[in-house]
């Protein structure tokens, strides 16, 4: 039998990202509960230092801290729930319509060419904190993919965090 080590320099049809520092998100699966949850917690900070853009009755908007682009938001209800499934009609419906209203009040600040939206539901499906359901809104830019975070660990992001929220938030329907 071949030792496996004897494959590793044979080439194949196959390009590979090896991403070790993501390993943590993989063995780490204790999940915060309702008094650990950083989505719990932030409606009950002052917005400018939750990142706030907008609350609405069942759910709010906010920017995320670790963006993937400028301007990537999240829309959380304020209930500790972690299923789309298990959201009320509520709470769908608010984080139905506060995404439009995100993506048209990004669409006006940013002059962004599209969006990337989605929900990673679960720990098996990539979300970072599964334990309380959030929507991401992702800002995109014809050309804005770049190789910074594969080979230089670095994310170019133009604008601070603080700005990004004044901005929407400035820009947000009253």
């Amino acid at each position: 039998m071949e030792n496996s080590a004897d494959f590793a320099a044979v080439p194949d049809a196959f390009q590979r990202l090896w991403t070790p520092h993501r390993l943590v998100y993989v063995q780490d699966q204790t999940q915060p509960d309702e008094h650990t949850c950083p989505f719990c917690a932030a409606p009950g900070m002052d917005d400018e230092k939750a990142l706030i853009v907008a609350r609405g009755k069942h759910a709010y908007v906010l920017l995320n801290l670790f963006p993937y682009n400028s301007g990537h938001l999240l829309v959380c209800p304020y209930r500790h729930v972690a299923l789309y499934d298990d959201a009320t009609a509520d709470e769908v419906n608010e984080i139905a319509s506060l995404t439009q209203t995100a993506m048209r009040v990004t669409r006006s600040v940013s002059n962004c060419d599209g969006f990337n939206l989605g929900m990673n539901q679960g720990r098996i499906a990539g979300a970072g904190i599964a334990a309380h359901l959030h929507q991401h809104i992702v800002p995109r830019w014809a050309l804005d993919s770049n190789f910074f975070p594969i080979i230089a660990e670095t994310k170019a992001l133009p604008k601070l965090l603080g700005e990004v929220r004044r901005e929407i938030a400035d820009a947000w329907p009253t």
